[in-house]
């Protein structure tokens, strides 16, 4: 089994991916320390963050092997590389981008491109990614999910927005293979008060709602 191979199965068993998106790289690397604590092993942090691929740096530096880290809101093949060399394991877009695609692949990365209808689902599964990101899935909820993989039972599908402790097992049960959680998981107040056992107990509690969903 590859790098690749085995880092898309540390997220496809882990079943939850963490958005980080905050206001500085060091509360980046704060909040993904607190996430990691709490079990959530995929963490992305977009590039949204000022500073976020030093926080990806030094936040792969400071974790080695133990979790995961992407980057996210990656919207042009130039910032893929970017994150790549700066030790992304995995990249995130909200939409799709096909020449993002191209330099994951050269890489041997994870791409997880943004999509939302059938057509875009089918053309980024087509063209390489690894695991297609719907969004927003707020719009159709789980039964969208579920009716997308009527038809396309191969595509391997990670709902994002909407995402919360309550939908997770709803997403997970309609087929989604993970979830991707921002707000939901990373508090803005616990933020602002750096209470980072709060993020941490919230980790906990996505994991253990796949878990449960899966009937583990």
């Amino acid at each position: 089994m590859s790098e690749k191979e085995k880092n898309l199965q540390t997220i496809i068993d882990c079943g939850v991916v963490a958005i980080v998106r905050v206001s500085s790289a060091q509360q980046a690397v704060d909040v993904c320390m607190a996430i990691a604590k709490g079990g959530v092993k995929p963490i992305e942090v977009t590039m949204t963050v000022p500073g976020a691929i030093d926080a990806i740096k030094e936040f792969k530096s400071a974790v080695k092997e133990q979790v995961l880290v992407g980057a996210g809101t990656v919207l042009d093949p130039e910032t893929a590389r970017a994150c790549i060399l700066a030790g992304a394991e995995f990249i995130v877009s909200p939409t799709l981008n096909l020449e993002v695609i191209k330099v994951c692949r050269r890489y041997s990365k994870i791409v997880i491109p943004g999509t939302f209808t059938p057509t875009e689902i089918l053309a980024a599964w087509e063209a390489g990614a690894d695991i297609v990101k719907v969004f927003p899935a707020s719009v159709g909820g789980p039964g969208y999910l579920k009716d997308i993989l009527g038809p396309l039972p191969q595509v391997k599908l990670v709902p994002t927005g909407g995402v919360n402790l309550e939908t997770t097992p709803e997403f997970i049960k309609a087929g989604a293979v993970a979830v991707a959680a921002g707000t939901s998981l990373v508090d803005k107040k616990a933020v602002s008060e750096k209470n980072w056992d709060f993020i941490t107990e919230t980790a906990q509690k996505f994991c253990e709602a796949v878990r449960q969903a899966r009937g583990k």
